[in-house]
């Protein structure tokens, strides 16, 4: 029975406002799982570079491991296309596993394997952070369109670009500190220390960046859906003209053609 169904003396002792807030939240969660690909996304991620580490730390054999974890990248791929889901966690993932192949392929350094994801990240880390600066913050960008509101946060929601500016100058940051740790492993350590160092930090940065953006996101107004405005205009519009017509045939005069006049008896 949903809330509507309820009747109104439903002894329900729920404080005013809190089921509102608990709503916004579940909505959050679920915007951020389909986002981020939720555990099995991260899963995907970690696996392939894993699988790399693993097998060079024993035979220190480069061609095996980068193999290994294009192999382990494209099976993924194909259990979710048999499992009909979607794949762009998965794709991502491959994309990611197959440049870093190509580098260490043609640079013989098994390091180079993973210079394209350290290079990603940072990347990625500069623009959630020159996004802000601007006034369009990437995260923003990206949820928008999970939340049904697009780019209407910009100028209709104040507090909720407050919130999405928050989250990225979070991502931003945490993803810089993690390339503060990564690039001095790349030049001045060895491919097994870098390789375990890099899935440590898969994960935990991850989970903080997203737990961060969902402390200021519960604690944000609503998103505005354009998506139902929209679909509300439309069906507006269709009501005035299924009344305008209704009118006409009362009174029995044809409606007004666009363009053209009735002659004047």
């Amino acid at each position: 029975m949903t809330s509507l169904d309820k009747p109104t003396e439903d002894t329900d002792q729920t404080p005013p406002g809190e089921s509102g807030e608990g709503d916004a939240r579940a909505v959050t969660e679920a915007a951020l799982f389909e986002a981020f690909g939720g555990v099995r996304g991260m899963v995907e991620t970690v696996v392939p570079g894993l699988l790399f580490v693993a097998i060079f730390t024993v035979n220190k054999d480069l061609h095996l491991s980068a193999i290994a974890a294009l192999a382990v990248s494209l099976a993924l791929v194909v259990v979710r296309l048999a499992m009909k889901d979607t794949v762009k966690h998965a794709f991502s993932g491959v994309f990611g596993v197959v440049f870093g192949v190509v580098f260490a392929m043609f640079t013989g350094n098994a390091k180079d394997f993973y210079l394209p994801g350290m290079l990603y990240t940072l990347g990625l880390a500069l623009a959630y952070i020159v996004t802000t600066l601007l006034g369009v913050p990437l995260i923003g960008v990206v949820l928008g369109p999970v939340f049904k509101e697009n780019l209407s946060w910009r100028t209709r929601n104040p507090g909720r670009k407050k919130a999405y500016a928050k989250s990225s100058w979070a991502w931003g940051l945490i993803l810089l500190a993690k390339c503060a740790i990564l690039f001095p492993l790349y030049w001045w350590s060895d491919t097994t220390r870098l390789g375990w160092v890099l899935v440590a930090l898969k994960i935990p940065p991850f989970l903080l960046a997203v737990w961060l953006t969902w402390v200021f996101l519960a604690k944000a107004p609503a998103p505005i859906d354009v998506f139902a405005e929209m679909e509300a205009e439309e069906q507006a519009e269709k009501a005035e003209k299924e009344r305008k017509a209704a009118l006409a045939a009362e009174s029995g005069e044809p409606e007004a053609m666009p363009g053209r006049h009735r002659r004047q008896a």
